[in-house]
């Protein structure tokens, strides 16, 4: 079963309704193969049909975002940018000055994870988000 319709059927299992718009939205994400902005998949759509607006896109991302089947991350352009659960976990690192992202070890952040939950019982969801920062470059000129 490809990813597009391992989404698919998870929504249905669920009890979603999949309307051809809320398809379109899920085969943009699935196939995009990188992160995508709500505007970008709206543009793929758009591409399309023209029945859908960018109101439809958000709800349809918020949506698998809280389904757990899209994770969502501010890569430091002030737009939330959203990648499916087979990108993987991943942690970035946001240069705040020159805008440059670094994609680091996710390794390094399990040991945080697990002492969020062992001091405080919180299970953190820590599969895809962004470090802000001063990469080696800008922290140099500085």
């Amino acid at each position: 079963m490809s990813h597009c319709h391992t989404l698919i059927a998870a929504l249905r299992k669920q009890g979603y309704r999949l309307t051809p718009q809320r398809e379109m939205i899920v085969q943009a994400i699935a196939h995009a193969g990188r992160h995508v902005t709500a505007e970008e998949i709206f543009e793929q759509v758009q591409a399309r049909t023209h029945a859908v607006n960018i109101a439809t896109v958000y709800r349809t991302l918020e949506l698998l975002s809280g389904l757990g089947l899209v994770s969502r991350c501010d890569l430091g352009s002030g737009k939330v940018c959203y990648a499916t659960l087979r990108h993987g976990p991943h942690c970035h690192l946001v240069c705040r000055q020159c805008g440059r992202v670094v994609d680091a070890d996710y390794r390094l952040i399990e040991p945080l994870a697990e002492q969020l939950q062992e001091q405080y019982g919180f299970d953190a969801d820590l599969n895809h988000f962004a470090i802000p920062g001063l990469c080696a470059d800008c922290r140099s000129k500085s």
